[in-house]
């Protein structure tokens, strides 16, 4: 099984059978150098295509993948409801869940879990293996300018969201998860408090945009509690995700 990174918080889970694009918004390998990861490999790939959107955030959804069933008629997509009540999506495009819905078919099993902004997270039971992609759940605080009782909110409100997670997975093989320096100087905590709790085999950070160095610095701090980090270098990067 192979994990692509497509840009921010867009990834694709790739395996012989099924290909699983997540939060694609842009194809950062396009932009970067004319060839289209999404284009020219993923929308290629024989098998089963599902594409997921946790939210309707710009960085997290782009109406062009409703397009792409014109080239895969098959695709079968799995939306957040947030995406279909503010009409970027009708009815009939998609599957659309909140917390708590389940999408389930002989291949595979995504459960919707609970966001500290708007729409769905993602654990995905695909070959025997838990992949949990986080969209926009994390522990979002800015210290330097929140008041101490916004930063306890924050916290109370993502950690009981975890606890929702803990009941159902306490162990996942893959977590896609923020890593975001944007927020200041504790831009890793919400990281920190998710691979205390959840046992997670490989993190994967995600949501920093181009701050690649940003981004993997929680390197340590993942394997200081035994995860299995995939430092990320550019858009199209592939990583062998067999554990």
């Amino acid at each position: 099984m192979r994990l692509y990174y497509i840009y921010h918080s867009g990834f694709a889970i790739e395996s012989d059978e099924v290909t699983v694009i997540i939060d694609y918004y842009k194809d950062g390998l396009e932009e970067l150098s004319g060839e289209s990861i999404v284009r020219n490999r993923l929308l290629k790939k024989a098998g089963i295509l599902y594409v997921l959107c946790s939210h309707r955030h710009s960085d997290h959804f782009n109406r062009e993948v409703l397009s792409w069933k014109s080239l895969r008629p098959d695709i079968r997509y799995i939306f957040s409801k947030d995406i279909m009540r503010h009409r970027l999506a009708k009815p009939e495009d998609a599957v659309f869940i909140n917390k708590g819905g389940i999408y389930e078919d002989e291949y595979i099993s995504i459960r919707a879990f609970g966001s500290t902004d708007i729409g769905i997270s993602f654990l995905i039971k695909l070959q025997g293996k838990q992949i949990f992609h986080a969209g926009d759940l994390n522990n979002w605080h800015w210290s330097e300018e929140s008041t101490p009782q916004e930063i306890r909110k924050a916290e109370s409100d993502f950690l009981a969201e975890i606890r929702d997670l803990q009941q159902i997975a306490p162990k996942v093989d893959v977590s896609m998860f923020p890593v975001d320096n944007r927020m200041g100087k504790d831009y890793m905590r919400g990281a920190e408090q998710f691979v205390e709790r959840i046992k997670t085999t490989i993190f994967v950070p995600m949501h920093f945009g181009n701050d690649y160095q940003g981004g993997n610095a929680f390197k340590s701090f993942a394997e200081s509690k035994g995860c299995r980090f995939l430092s990320i270098s550019h858009p199209g990067e592939c990583f062998e995700i067999d554990c």
